[in-house]
């Protein structure tokens, strides 16, 4: 396992998929995060370099893994001018995982081309514990020849590993199967919020959901939480606040109708604005029982 791998942004996903990769034999070479504790702590953690520079990150490692938040954060860490990943990137391999919009991998994609770098999607579709174990749902888009050279790498991230197709593909099934996990999750709040208000026993109406057509993974996971009103956060609400306006905006951008979407979409914002984004994505159910927060 020759390749040196660097991460930028070391929250919980990232680092938890260094930690991983580490214990998979794999040379971690250097951790970079906007909060540098995070940063420093992990790279003492992991024996890895803290990187205080993005150009030291890309100089450190021959294939370098992205998780920031949001498309303003993506390009900021590819800038064309001043610290950069893409400073003597000719030859590196960029794996970018952040939920972002398709349009934005498609523009790190041209940047880091004109370096003589490569890129390519490693969008996630799992939490936590998953990044931790090396059982991530990858979809991955991008150059296949690239796929195949970091698809090794991969394996060791996620015991689902599917390529999607060309650069920014991968980022709008991302945003569908976001949308309709989103909107399942608005829709089990709502279903369990009325069963309160009616007064039935929600143990036994999650069970029965649990039987018939109202099953899902959404009520699997965060059915009991919104019940009991545990939100530990594994997916925000303000990731899904953004996931949704991605999808929803890429319907706009299509024609296409989706008022479901739009109502989600309503629905995370407003998680937001009450102050209750970093919530679980299970505590827009705070907004549906009566007595909570609406």
């Amino acid at each position: 396992m020759s390749d040196k791998i660097a991460f930028v942004g070391v929250g919980r996903m990232g680092a938890n998929m260094a930690r991983r990769l580490k214990e998979c034999g794999y040379n971690v070479s250097a951790v970079y995060d906007v909060y540098k504790p995070s940063a420093a702590a992990l790279a003492k953690e992991i024996g890895a370099k803290h990187a205080k520079t993005l150009a030291a990150v890309t100089a450190a490692a021959d294939v370098i893994i992205t998780v920031v938040t949001d498309d303003a954060s993506q390009l900021a860490i590819f800038e064309t001018t001043g610290d950069s990943l893409l400073t003597k990137a000719k030859g590196k391999v960029f794996i970018n995982c952040a939920t972002i919009t398709p349009k934005t991998h498609v523009e790190v994609e041209r940047r880091a081309k004109k370096v003589g770098a490569k890129t390519l999607e490693g969008c996630m579709a799992s939490s936590i514990p998953q990044a931790r174990n090396g059982t991530l749902y990858l979809m991955c888009g991008g150059a296949k020849k690239t796929f195949n050279e970091v698809k090794p790498i991969l394996e060791k991230l996620s015991t689902a590993l599917r390529y999607v197709g060309k650069t920014g593909q991968a980022a709008q099934v991302k945003a569908l199967v976001n949308m309709v996990m989103n909107i399942n999750t608005a829709g089990l709040a709502e279903g369990l919020g009325l069963g309160d208000a009616l007064g039935l026993n929600l143990d036994m109406l999650r069970e029965i959901f649990l039987q018939t057509g109202a099953n899902s993974q959404v009520l699997k996971t965060d059915g009991e939480d919104m019940q009991n009103r545990d939100h530990e956060c594994y997916f925000s609400g303000a990731h899904a606040a953004k996931d949704s306006t991605i999808a929803w905006t890429l319907g706009c951008e299509s024609g296409i109708n989706m008022p479901l979407a739009s109502a989600t979409k309503t629905q995370f914002d407003k998680m937001v604005a009450l102050g209750l984004g970093d919530l679980d994505k299970s505590g827009v159910a705070e907004l549906t029982f009566k007595g909570r927060h609406a």
